[in-house]
């Protein structure tokens, strides 16, 4: 599967929360930060207890895809992340670097 594909598909299974299919397309020793900051997450086990209690706090959370690129092993997502429907909004870039067909890095910016 192509890097745009797997970015596409854990987009598709963080917008449906669900959260097993969200973090099988992540490596094991996946490593989650704040652009340039310090990593917040170290493991798909942490990024899946994150997500786990972002999707029970935020129950119709989406994120809706402004642009993309694609480089290398890099894929750049601009997203704008609804937490709920009249609800806060608020604009993200993530930065997904790529291993062996998985996310192994993901930076984001706000």
């Amino acid at each position: 599967m192509s890097n745009l594909a797997v970015a596409q598909r854990q987009l598709d299974a963080y917008n449906a929360q669900d959260l097993d299919a969200y973090v099988s397309y992540f490596a094991s020793d996946c490593v989650v930060s704040g652009l340039n900051g310090t990593p917040t997450e170290t493991s798909r086990d942490a990024i899946k207890a994150r997500y786990a209690k972002a999707f029970a706090q935020f129950p119709q959370n989406k994120a809706e895809l402004k642009n993309r690129i694609a480089v290398g092993n890099t894929v750049v997502d601009h997203e704008l992340v609804i937490r709920a429907p009249g609800g806060e909004q608020f604009e993200i870039i993530a930065i997904y670097t790529f291993k062996d067909g998985l996310i192994s890095r993901v930076d984001f910016a706000k």
